[in-house]
């Protein structure tokens, strides 16, 4: 068996009827033994920028006076080689064609979340599923 990795996965505009065309699912993901060194870093670098250690981080914050926190958040993620990233993004869920595959948008939405990690990426590894929230929100 290979490595075990901690999952941690979210979604935007995943609704079928929520008005918004575009939908992305997005997972962020480190081998388990680096999960509290990067979650300790992250909480650092909150902290650096005046924030609490359980601030939320979401792109919804974004702003000119969090910019260089989110900077420095970005960069962390592009430095540090256990910190992996992949997404999956829906242009259009009006042309979606659910009927045509038999499958309801719950169950399509679940097949898009599997897609993400049909890849190499992670294959022959073990998986630890957890929302997103959690780990940036420091709970």
């Amino acid at each position: 068996m290979g490595a075990i990795y901690n999952i941690y996965c979210d979604e935007s505009c995943h609704l079928e009827h929520d008005r918004q065309p575009v939908m992305v699912l997005g997972a962020v993901w480190c081998p388990l033994e680096k999960t509290a060194e990067i979650a300790t870093r992250i909480r650092e670098i909150k902290t650096k920028h005046g924030l609490l250690p359980n601030f939320e981080v979401k792109w919804t914050k974004v702003s000119p006076g969090k910019l260089a926190f989110y900077m420095e958040l970005l960069d962390y993620f592009f430095v540090d080689d256990d910190v992996h990233f992949r997404a999956l993004i829906v242009p259009d869920k009006t042309k979606l064609q659910h009927e045509a595959f038999r499958q309801t948008h719950d169950s399509w939405y679940y097949k898009m979340y599997f897609d993400l990690f049909t890849t190499e990426t992670l294959s022959g590894s073990s998986r630890n599923w957890t929302a997103a929230k959690r780990w940036f929100s420091g709970t």
